[in-house]
Parts: structure tokens; sequence; C-alpha cells
């Protein structure tokens, strides 16, 4: 081989070693140098090239911040609905003869009043303004009228017999007239059938003698008022603004 041709080798190979070179040094660090790069050297961005800084991003030799707790919302305690008392006197209206529907503990105190209803042949019982009792009753059949109005318990005998009928048994007689009419127990058939009294359930007549008082006052009314309504007809000046409206006058019937 020619002296020539070697060089003309060497020189080739020289050339391309050289077209190698920029591409190397990019990636040798030299020592000293620190502006030369290296693969596990990071690239900082130039502030006109940067993108968005994400704020929570962690930084190099920065420790992460600890997530704040979540702590939990206690719910608000939801009140309990008190159960409804149900009315003892709901059924009143629907009470055979010879029964009654009785209940003192909704008025401990307070003055007795007593309404009678000749239509409805129904007792009602209030105390301290508050219904306590409701019952079926027995007045006056025609040709012994029980009177209407307002009446004052005159006299009470848990034991008593008539004195113009065959001495009939009367139990828990409250007077309410000198001439014979009075409340007391008997015989309830479901229409009028007394010779004038108020004739009550046995039983009702021993709880309504135990709650009542001499001067105790007794309405007897041609009306047909609701349980509740009963006493609101016949109080104050007679007038009532319940559905029934005014309290009639019957003190001429």
């Amino acid at each position: 081989m020619s002296q020539v041709v070697v060089q003309s080798s060497f020189a080739a190979i020289a050339a391309m070693l050289l077209s190698f070179t920029p591409i190397y040094a990019a990636y040798t660090e030299e020592p000293g140098d620190t502006a030369s790069l290296s693969p596990s050297a990071p690239v900082s961005a130039s502030p006109q090239t940067a993108g968005p800084v994400v704020a929570n991003m962690p930084q190099p030799g920065v420790a992460a911040a600890a997530p704040s707790p979540v702590v939990p919302i206690a719910a608000a305690p939801i009140a309990a609905v008190p159960p409804v008392a149900p009315d003892p006197f709901e059924e009143e209206a629907s009470l055979r003869p010879g029964k009654f529907l009785w209940a003192p503990e909704r008025a401990s105190a307070g003055p007795v009043e007593i309404v009678v209803s000749i239509p409805l042949q129904r007792a009602f019982v209030y105390r301290g303004g508050s219904l306590i009792g409701v019952s079926t009753v027995s007045t006056g059949k025609p040709g012994h009228r029980t009177p209407v109005g307002t009446f004052d318990i005159l006299e009470k005998r848990r034991e008593h017999y008539s004195n113009k009928y065959n001495n009939a048994p009367m139990p828990f007689m409250q007077r309410l007239t000198w001439d014979g009419v009075a409340l007391h127990a008997g015989q309830i058939p479901g229409h009028p059938a007394s010779h004038g009294c108020i004739r009550l359930p046995k039983e009702f007549a021993r709880l309504l003698f135990g709650v009542t008082k001499v001067g105790a006052s007794v309405h007897v009314i041609e009306l047909s008022p609701a349980a509740g309504e009963a006493l609101a007809m016949v109080r104050g000046d007679g007038q009532y603004n319940g559905m029934g409206g005014p309290l009639e006058d019957v003190a001429g019937n």
C-alpha cells in the first residue's frame, strides 16, 4: 500500500471522529467546568421559557407539608316528636245507652259544672273548664218534662228514696229543685223515661257524686252541642261563637 493511501485513510478517520466531538462534549462534564451539562443534572428553564408554576408542587430538598386532617361534622340531633295522646272522648257520639266516659286526670282542680242536653240525652261534666266526663242519661218523659235552665246543687245524699213515686230508690241523689227534680242513678233505656229527674248510669252517678259540691252549677239545655263545646254555649252572657251560633233563649220552653 502506498504511503499516500495510508495517509488519506488516517485523515478520513480523524475527520469522522472530529464530527462526533460536539455531541459527546455536550454530555461530558469536564473537571472544574460547572457550566457543562451532564445526564444526571436537571436542566433549569429560563424565565422566558418556563411553563406555569404549580404552587403545591414539592420542591427539591423541601419536605412536603402534611395535609390538614378532615374533621367530621356531627349531624344535628333530631328532636323526638312526642306521641299525641288519644282523645278519651273520641267515641262520645257512639255511646250506647247506659255507657259513659270518665277522664278526671284531664283536670285535677277547679269548679265542676255539668251540662245536660235533652235532645242528645247526654251529660257533659267539666272541671276547671276542661271536659272530664260524658254519660248517657234519661230525662223526663212526656208529661213529666225535665225543666230547662241553670240550677245549683241544693243537697246531696248517697242513699235516698222518692217521697212522691212509691218510695223509689234514688242512689247518689243530687237535688236540683225542692219539688223533686234531681240527678241520681237509674235505668237508661236510650230515651226520656223519668218523672222529671235526670237519670245516670249507677257507676257514673257514683263518680260524679265524688267530684261535685253543694252549689255546683247544672245547665239543662234544649241544644245539641259537641262534647267539648257544651260549656261554652252556656257560660257568660250566653253567646257562643262556634259553629252552633248564639245560644238560643230557652228560658220560656
